[in-house]
């Protein structure tokens, strides 16, 4: 949970600094647990938060925050390019949770202030496997181009105040006049500690879904016959019929990328 009204995690409004993201990496599931029941993975702000929602659920009112997932050890190459980007997968899953506002992934708004000789992700040998690449910042979250790149996947949704308070609020009844809604029994003054492991949960379910279509796809290529030539390209042999060679663009002009014999 990084954030509840004004009551922010340190360093969380500035997801582009190299002190969250190493802050980011140093999270583990048993540490947010141990600030129950907010689950605010620093003293103070923990402290701070669960004094501001015990003061909205003393004014029978109620509140709105943020949390945050990281996803580490993703394999690289799940999502799609275009409709089924892994980020697209994960916004859908995100806001399909009630009471969510908002989401944004890697530097998110923030990022639009940045420019993009530094916003880009140079590729770099991976300091801790030199057989993979990996990017020496992270601003993309962990996604470019609509697939994941190995890199941790880190993103945060906002959930608004709930609409269900004690206190008294004008209303129109079914014919119109004027009335007043006044709920009764228990409501929750913040979902937000709520969300954290629904947030979680549904973030495995996405990527457990780009797996296995990734891996259905791979299986499918495993059991097609190998392709003699790259996909468009024709050829034709060369004049002493001892190989084939790709043929050029004969007819420019005419609609055809290749010439016909």
């Amino acid at each position: 949970m990084s954030s509840v009204g004004p009551v922010h995690l340190p360093l969380s409004q500035n997801p582009d600094s190299p002190e969250y993201h190493r802050f980011l990496s140093s999270l583990t599931r048993e540490k947010v647990d141990s600030f129950l029941p907010v689950r605010c993975p620093d003293e103070e702000s923990n402290t701070q938060m669960s004094s501001l929602i015990a003061e909205y659920r003393d004014k029978k009112d109620s509140i709105g925050g943020t949390v945050t997932c990281v996803i580490r050890n993703v394999p690289i190459g799940l999502g799609e390019p275009c409709f089924d980007k892994l980020e697209a997968k994960l916004a859908h899953a995100m806001l399909s949770i009630p009471a969510t506002k908002g989401f944004e992934i890697g530097s998110g708004f923030k990022g639009i202030e940045i420019p993009g000789s530094i916003h880009n992700d140079a590729f770099i040998q991976d300091p801790n496997d030199p057989t993979r690449l990996a990017t020496r910042t992270n601003y993309s979250g962990g996604i470019q181009g609509g697939i994941s790149n190995g890199q941790d996947i880190y993103f945060r949704v906002a959930f608004k105040s709930p609409a269900t308070i004690g206190q008294a609020q004008d209303t129109a009844k079914y014919n119109g006049q004027q009335g007043i809604l006044e709920a009764k029994g228990r409501h929750d003054p913040c979902v937000v500690p709520r969300a954290v492991p629904i947030v979680e949960a549904m973030a495995a379910l996405v990527i457990m879904d780009a797996l296995c279509i990734q891996q259905s796809r791979e299986a499918c290529r495993s059991a097609l016959p190998a392709l003699k030539q790259p996909v468009g390209l024709k050829t034709k042999e060369a004049k002493d019929g001892s190989e084939r060679i790709p043929e050029t663009a004969e007819k420019k002009g005419q609609g055809e990328v290749f010439g016909d014999e």
